[in-house]
Order: structure tokens, then C-alpha cells, then sequence
């Protein structure tokens, strides 16, 4: 839950009431400001580039920690649109398709993923949020059983894998 404590409209201090249902911090001056908290969109690409798949690892990760390119959602921007923004930002690939493979809640940070199955080409440079790459062939590709990981293991089983 939120450490906000004013009121951003006009300095009050905030409290718990019951709004919509739920318990979320209003302003005790009643100005009208509700802050909802509500989980913040994130991106998710499973990257299929030359007949592999693409996990990187992010500098702020432990070293074999890795994962499928993740960004925010952009203001304005439609999901397929933004993960192929995050393709080329991140791994500086061109996508040439993007199929949604699903939504998923990831709670433990407060963000719900939209993932996409990313067909890319071009040729691969890293951002300087990732320090690595591998590539993987999809039969080799394993889920893991939380955020992202919940996207790959329903790819998989598209594909009639695992």
C-alpha cells in the first residue's frame, strides 16, 4: 500500500475510508483527492529473434538472473506499440510482430504485466539498463512460476511445450 500522507491538491493530511469498497487514503479536508493505488502497467516481450528467444539480464540483478524485456506503459501509448518501444530501447530490435499472449497480476510489485509474444530482427545492442543476454532455443526455454515467468508458461503451452 501507498506511504502517501498529503493530499497532493491541497496539502491536508490523508486517511484511511472505504471508497468503492475498499479502504484507500482520502483527503481528511474533503477535497475530493482519492488515491486509488492502483497497480501500475507494465510490458512484458518474449523476444523471438532468429529462431531464439532473448532473456536478458538487468545490471541490478544477481549474475544468472534472467528475464523477458520489461518496461512501463507509456501515457497515450497502445500495449503492442510500447512493447515494441521497449524491444528497440532495450535491445535496440526492430519488432516485426507482436502477438498478446496475456494479462497477469504481479502483486509482489504492485504491477499487473501485459505480455507479448515479440517477433524482432535486426542486430542486438544492449541498453545500459542490461548487462547480458542468452539466447535461448524455445524447447530449452523454462517458466518460472511468478511475474514474466507466468507469460512464458503459457507460450509454452501454446506451443505444446512443457
Amino acid at each position: 500500500m501507498s506511504t502517501w500522507r498529503f493530499c497532493p491538491l491541497c496539502g491536508a493530511g490523508l486517511e484511511m475510508r472505504a471508497v468503492g469498497g475498499l479502504p484507500r487514503r482520502h483527503c481528511r479536508a474533503d477535497c475530493g483527492f482519492v488515491h486509488w493505488d492502483n497497480p501500475v502497467p507494465v510490458l512484458a516481450a518474449l523476444v523471438e529473434y532468429r529462431e531464439q528467444i532473448v532473456l536478458a539480464r538487468n545490471h541490478a540483478w544477481t549474475a544468472g538472473a534472467f528475464g523477458l524485456i520489461t518496461g512501463f506503459l507509456e501515457r497515450d501509448e497502445a500495449p503492442a506499440a510500447g512493447v515494441a518501444r521497449e524491444v528497440k530501447e532495450e535491445l535496440g530490435l526492430d519488432a516485426t510482430a507482436a502477438t498478446l499472449i496475456g494479462v497477469y497480476p504481479f502483486a509482489r510489485k504492485h504491477e499487473v504485466i501485459i505480455a507479448y509474444h515479440v517477433l524482432a530482427d535486426g542486430e542486438i545492442r544492449l541498453n545500459e539498463e542490461l548487462a547480458e543476454f542468452r539466447l535461448i532455443a524455445p524447447e530449452k526455454l523454462k517458466a518460472w512460476d511468478f511475474g514474466a515467468g507466468l507469460a512464458v508458461s503459457d507460450w509454452l503451452a501454446r506451443r505444446g511445450v512443457g
